[in-house]
């Protein structure tokens, strides 16, 4: 089984954390992940990067608290924030309520949201160290 190592003291923003996964996963690639959510589940997939071919990985998650706090509520919030300020694009509706929830702390955070996205994915073992 291949092992990965996200190095979580340098994902201080949701670019870095970015950053990261094409340190990572995407050498070789002649192309790069946005910093999307939907495009860390495609990568999860397997079906280009490193983890072409791979049927089962783990990925360590090193210093996992400091990507934790990065991605935390004040991130989540203006990630939100700023999905509201492009209504042609994203619903308002949705992110005003994500953005309520955060507040009221119901609400995932950007970093509870990378961990249900990678637990969608049971060929990749996430190890948070």
């Amino acid at each position: 089984m291949a092992t990965f190592t996200i190095r979580g003291a340098v994902v201080r923003s949701i670019p870095s954390f970015y950053d990261e996964l094409n340190r990572l996963f995407m050498t070789g690639e002649d192309w790069k992940l946005g910093p999307s959510l939907d495009a860390l589940d495609d990568l999860l997939y397997g079906g280009y990067g490193a983890l072409q071919g791979d049927d089962a990985v783990r990925v360590v998650w090193s210093d996992h608290a400091v990507s934790r706090e990065a991605l935390g509520r004040e991130t989540t919030a203006a990630y939100y924030r700023e999905k509201l300020r492009h209504p042609e694009t994203y619903s308002r509706e949705h992110f005003s309520e994500l953005l309520a929830q955060l507040k009221t702390g119901t609400g995932q955070t950007y970093f509870d949201i990378i961990l249900e996205i990678f637990a969608h994915h049971p060929g990749i073992d996430l190890v948070l160290d």
